[in-house]
């Protein structure tokens, strides 16, 4: 299993008129939470694209909210990668708070799309030679 932890502050503009983190704005978190997980491996969507052709288009989302966040609010976005990606790779993130509250918790799967020839492939090896050493 890999995991990471990325910490984001819940800004004024992503609240509703009751200072509540908006409910649209986990599917942003839990993207960020993804990327920046990617990126703690020492990879980027950015490379992913450019230099792999893959693209990683979401396939399913699954999430349940259990407490609010609010404005201002420091929470960590909790990811993991329970299990070698093949031609899907799937997030399961939580966010919490700083009291370390669960407040929101679900699942992401995103499959390897190559982008030139407009379908579904294997991880890139690259990717999975950086993921290994954690599942071993």
């Amino acid at each position: 299993m890999y995991s990471h932890d990325f910490q984001l502050r819940v800004r004024y503009g992503e609240t509703d008129q009751m200072g509540y983190l908006y409910y649209g704005r986990y599917a942003e978190y839990f993207e960020v939470g993804r990327v920046e997980t990617i990126r703690s491996l020492g990879m980027s969507y950015k490379e992913l694209e450019e230099v792999h052709g893959i693209w990683l288009p979401v396939v399913s989302m699954e999430m349940r909210f259990v407490r609010p966040a609010f404005y201002d609010d420091l929470l960590t976005i909790h990811t993991e990668i329970r299990k070698m990606p093949d031609s899907y790779i799937t997030f399961h993130t939580e966010l919490f708070n700083e009291k370390r509250k669960l407040i929101n918790a679900g699942t992401i799967r995103l499959c390897f799309f190559a982008a030139a020839e407009k379908k579904v492939v294997p991880a890139p090896d690259e990717l999975l030679s950086r993921l290994k050493p954690f599942f071993e």
